[in-house]
């Protein structure tokens, strides 16, 4: 089933952190045909996609504040009660995040500070199909309100009967997103990217999908509006030792295996006999799972890895970049300062990946594929924008007149020097 690979050369660590990969021409194609429907036809085209992709002819794009309140009342109390705790704790996580503007005087007279401002318009896209993503709205819609953001857009795909997930609705209801769309995959991108009669053109685009949206995301980037981050499918790396649980290592890499067959699980130890423990223990508890079929398939990507020392599985993760990296070992904290790259970390045997997927507070929206090695994790700031001001009085300018105009001369940009000269000039002359 999982392969255990035993101390691999440093050469091959590259080779191994490379993630499993498919010719996306062919997709690429596909989206770029959605996406130009959509720019072109706009909410027709969307009409026309729901009965072809959803199999349901819907009467409305927009979801009515109706259906918004009777989802409420097709959830359990206790799931009600589990939103509202972690809406709390990533409330409690993303406003400690929140910066004052800081008034700096970098010489007498110059005065600079930074502002922070949220983006006006924003899309949120999460996904409905097996698995209906409500505690990604959470973790989405949360830090945009936070931040500011005047206008938040959810779009998210219908099921056949029209009508979007209760879990989802709710989840919009408690964070108080009012505009909701029937609408899924590749064209709900393009429809935020470019704007319908029904749906608002935004500014940055969030949220996780299948590969239809995530090359979606990708291609509307180039027309300037922006995204949370590449993506691509979940992944977990586990450093293990003598001190972990076996039966743990296995359920938190299940929970990864889980989520597609395109999902990547990966195990790293120093000792054979733990990466033996935890393989048996992934065995049994696999056959238990309703996704069975999807995480069996994720684990044919997956491997296992004996490495000489915890210090050199530091250094292999630290190649791979993964989404989630969870350190099941001793000196969990002393081993969590050598961590470089990762997406989100999670220290010791009691601290399981569902934990930030759900409520820990700490965001679940996370770089994958690699893209850890240089992307952060979505936070209050992927909702906002940082614009720089300043002020310079008279007394201030004549200090850093030469300077400036020193510099400009020297990269023979005069106007830029004249643009201090004037000034300089008139002052002199008052």
């Amino acid at each position: 089933m999982i392969e255990i690979i035993k101390y691999p050369e440093k050469d091959k660590w590259e080779t191994l952190s490379k993630r499993p990969t498919m010719d996306s021409t062919e997709l690429q194609l596909k989206v770029q045909s959605i996406i130009n429907e959509v720019e072109s036809k706009g909410d027709e085209a969307l009409y026309s996609f729901a009965r072809l992709f959803d199999n349901v002819q819907l009467q409305s794009l927009a979801v009515t504040s109706n259906e918004i309140s009777e989802a409420t009342n097709l959830i359990s109390e206790a799931l009600k009660d589990a939103m509202l705790i972690a809406a709390e704790n990533i409330e409690t996580f993303h406003n400690a995040q929140f910066e004052e503007p800081i008034k700096i005087n970098t010489i007498a007279g110059v005065e600079c500070w930074r502002k922070s401002i949220g983006i006006e318009k924003v899309g949120l896209y999460i996904p409905g199909g097996s698995a209906p993503l409500f505690s990604t709205l959470l973790m989405l819609a949360i830090p945009a309100k936070i931040a500011g953001c005047k206008e938040i857009i959810l779009c998210t795909p219908p099921d056949k009967s029209g009508n979007v997930h209760p879990a989802i609705l709710h989840a919009a209801h408690i964070t108080g997103v009012t505009k909701i769309f029937k609408v899924g995959g590749a064209q709900a991108i393009a429809a935020m990217a470019f704007g319908t009669d029904s749906i608002p053109k935004v500014h940055k685009i969030f949220g996780p999908g299948n590969q239809y949206v995530t090359c979606a995301k990708q291609i509307i980037q180039q027309t300037g509006v922006a995204i949370d981050m590449p993506a691509g499918p979940s992944e977990v790396l586990v450093i293990a030792d003598e001190t972990c649980n076996p039966s743990f290592v296995a359920a938190d890499l299940l929970s990864q295996a889980e989520h597609g067959p395109d999902s990547q699980v990966v195990l790293l130890s120093n000792s054979e006999d733990i990466l033996l423990k935890c393989k048996e223990e992934l065995v049994d508890q696999l056959e238990l799972l309703p996704r069975n079929s999807i995480a069996q398939l994720a684990l044919q990507n997956s491997y296992f890895i004996l490495l000489s020392s915890i210090d050199e599985a530091v250094s292999f993760s630290n190649t791979y970049a993964p989404e989630h990296l969870i350190l099941a070992c001793s000196n969990d904290e002393v081993i969590a300062e050598k961590v470089i790259n990762a997406g989100s970390v999670f220290l010791g045997n009691y601290s399981p990946e569902s934990a930030g997927d759900y409520a820990s507070g700490t965001n679940h929206t996370l770089p994958t594929s690699g893209y850890a090695r240089a992307y952060s994790g979505v936070s209050l700031d992927s909702f906002i924008k940082k614009i720089t001001f300043q002020k310079l009085t008279k007394e201030g300018l004549l200090k850093l007149a030469p300077t400036i105009e020193t510099m400009a001369e020297a990269e023979g940009l005069i106007a830029h020097k004249n643009a201090v000269s004037i000034r300089i000039k008139n002052t002199t002359h008052e």
